[in-house]
């Protein structure tokens, strides 16, 4: 699959890998919020148009912003926190008493004793799903290739904190479908 990837769809996935390794993130695996971190420092492709083209370009940290609350709950999205108050359980008092204890973060995943970790940075399972998706969406759009616009489309799809993220900002699959290829590329991929 990945031969079928632009110069751009590689370089995000490169600089994903550098999210984790020592972009501040955390964590062991490239995951879905790690692409979207690298999306939004690209320039010059088509991903990085279309969310300019959405007026994303000036609110890049206001996402990053939402991308460390949602890793600060444990990787919970917002409807998933309030569905919980809505049971009585409140996310933000659990995280203040773990973070009172364990230290800020805690909730985030950051192991900070990796003695059980190979040191190897791996695609984790939600990251997978998304780049098989980016064949998908590229496919059913008839694009003969997997550009970095493919690979946000499909963040889109995916149930999880970067869509939430993105819907939030006003990016949806379909808003970025009519900015990418117009009125006439309403097809979607699962």
């Amino acid at each position: 699959m990945f031969e079928r990837f632009t110069q751009d769809a590689r370089e995000v996935v490169k600089s994903a890998y550098a999210h984790v390794d020592g972009g501040g993130e955390g964590g062991q695996c490239v995951e879905p919020e790690h692409l979207l971190l690298a999306l939004l420092d690209r320039e010059g492709s088509r991903g990085s148009f279309a969310l300019a083209a959405l007026g994303l370009g000036e609110r890049r940290e206001s996402v990053r912003e939402a991308l460390r609350e949602a890793r600060r709950r444990a990787g919970l999205t917002q409807a998933e926190t309030d569905a919980l108050a809505g049971l009585g359980i409140d996310v933000e008092e659990i995280v203040a008493r773990v973070e009172e204890t364990h230290g800020v973060g805690a909730l985030a995943g950051d192991r900070k004793d990796k003695r059980w970790w190979s040191g190897r940075t791996s695609f984790g399972r939600g990251a997978k799903d998304v780049l098989e998706r980016s064949l998908r969406v590229a496919l059913a759009q008839r694009d003969r290739h997997i550009g970095d616009e493919h690979i946000l489309l499909a963040l889109t799809l995916r149930p999880g904190v970067p869509a939430e993220v993105l819907a939030d900002h006003g990016v949806t699959y379909a808003s970025l479908v009519r900015v990418l290829y117009g009125s006439g590329g309403e097809a979607k991929a699962g």
